[in-house]
């Protein structure tokens, strides 16, 4: 199931694959950032790119406690349908013009991820969407502007996932199980920071990328120290 949805999502979504390629690849060209965000399990996606073994020293994750579900998981359903956090999280993590923001959301309905998109948008920030439009079409926006997340962003990415998320029936178990959102979406966001580097390497720029902290230093690449002093003032959380 998964194998082919991953095959339906680079076949139906190459367009949108190709320019958030592209807007990421900008992003880095211009030494500016690009930022992960989500609520609720949509954080994992944030963390994922964050501080990552092979992964850009120029991603930030967008990190708030109160979204997260180790803060009370029926807390933090309650807050992403609630306006008015995403500005302050913008000032936060220094989101301004040329920066790429990329906000996961599945059912793209929630008030968060919405004002996330337009307070982004608004700073000069290029907005990549990640949801699935299946499940995002079938239901009113949270948002006061009635808006979703695919209908406020520059760029759209479908997941490809059902509605609900949870793709897998299970022979004797009343509601489906196996959500998809998660393993595609890590799937989508590290192609991207892959492809954005091999675009940026090609333009005749250069990006830093981190080694494990665990591996052999005669494994090749710098230390993940030394590239986390460069970058200290930029990125938070480091």
């Amino acid at each position: 199931m998964l194998v082919a949805l991953m095959d339906r999502v680079l076949e139906s979504q190459a367009p949108a694959l190709d320019a958030a390629r592209d807007a990421v690849a900008d992003a880095l060209m211009a030494d500016r950032l690009v930022h992960v965000a989500g609520s609720g399990h949509s954080h994992l996606l944030a963390e994922e790119v964050f501080y990552r073994a092979g992964g850009l020293a120029a991603a930030q994750a967008i990190l708030d406690e109160d979204l997260m579900l180790h803060r009370g998981a029926e807390r933090s359903t309650r807050i992403e349908r609630e306006e008015g956090r995403a500005e302050g999280l913008a000032d936060r993590f220094g989101i301004s013009t040329g920066d790429v923001v990329i906000v996961a959301s599945n059912s793209g309905r929630n008030a968060f991820p919405v004002e996330m998109a337009l307070v982004a948008r608004n700073r000069g920030a290029r907005v990549i969407a990640l949801t699935s439009l299946a499940h995002s079409r079938r239901f009113p926006s949270r948002h006061a502007s009635g808006h979703r997340l695919f209908e406020v962003a520059d760029i759209v990415i479908d997941n490809c996932g059902v509605p609900g998320d949870a793709g897998l029936a299970v022979p004797g178990v009343a509601s489906p199980m196996g959500p998809t959102s998660t393993i595609v979406g890590v799937f989508i966001l590290n192609a991207l920071m892959a492809e954005g580097a091999e675009t940026v390497a090609a333009r005749g720029g250069r990006v830093d990328v981190y080694r494990s902290a665990n591996s052999d230093p005669s494994a090749g690449g710098e230390a993940a120290e030394k590239m986390i002093e460069r970058w200290r003032a930029r990125i938070a959380g480091l």
